[in-house]
């Protein structure tokens, strides 16, 4: 696999539109820039608390990089702007919300495009995306001397390799100057495994 390698599936992962809202469903909720200074402090038991107060169910969480699981009856369009409400309001601070649904994210652990050459799950990440990117990454990345690392976009998701770890990671780098992408943050493998078994 060369180190613009690249593969697509048409159309990414959309909403699961066989649920009618009013249903419960599970929800894995990646808040986005918490915990990175002092400013930024989201004690997760004090979050586990705010949401469940705020009515979700079974609301866990996972590390203190922001990863909460729960049970919601509303669709993601309007759980994820209710979410960033409740916590500006609860903590003070702005914090983006994204939304993968359990069978997206089961869907996400399945493809693992990297399978062939991912073999650390703290060096294999995913960042997942508010909205799929809307123009090529491999433009973006032209000229960029991307070493042993890997990637591959599906749809709302990036699956990014970076052996040498994600600090030194020239494709980590470049991603991080591209102006006016989506919203978007980024778990390792490890954690993205563990959510997915606390969903189910």
């Amino acid at each position: 696999m060369g180190s613009g390698n690249l593969g697509r599936e048409a159309g990414g992962l959309g909403p699961d539109r066989s649920r009618e809202w009013g249903d419960v469903a599970r929800y894995a909720v990646l808040l986005r820039g918490i915990n990175l200074g002092k400013a930024r402090r989201v004690a997760m038991a004090d979050l586990r608390i705010l949401l469940t107060e705020e009515g979700y169910d079974n609301v866990a969480t996972l590390l203190q990089s922001g990863n909460v699981v729960l049970d919601a009856d509303r669709a993601p369009a309007e759980l994820g702007p209710a979410l960033e409400q409740a916590i500006e309001k609860g903590f003070g601070i702005p914090v983006g919300v994204i939304l993968r649904s359990r069978d997206e994210l089961a869907r996400v652990v399945a493809k693992n495009p990297l399978t062939a050459v991912a073999d650390d799950g703290s060096k294999y990440v995913v960042s997942f995306l508010a909205r799929p990117i809307d123009r090529p990454i491999e433009d973006e990345l032209a000229g960029t001397e991307l070493g042993a690392d890997r990637y591959a976009v599906d749809g709302t998701e990036i699956y990014i390799w970076c052996p040498g770890g994600l600090r030194d990671s020239p494709l980590m780098k470049a991603l991080g100057k591209i102006k006016d992408g989506p919203p978007a943050t980024v778990r390792n493998w490890n954690t993205v495994e563990k959510l997915l078994t606390m969903m189910r």
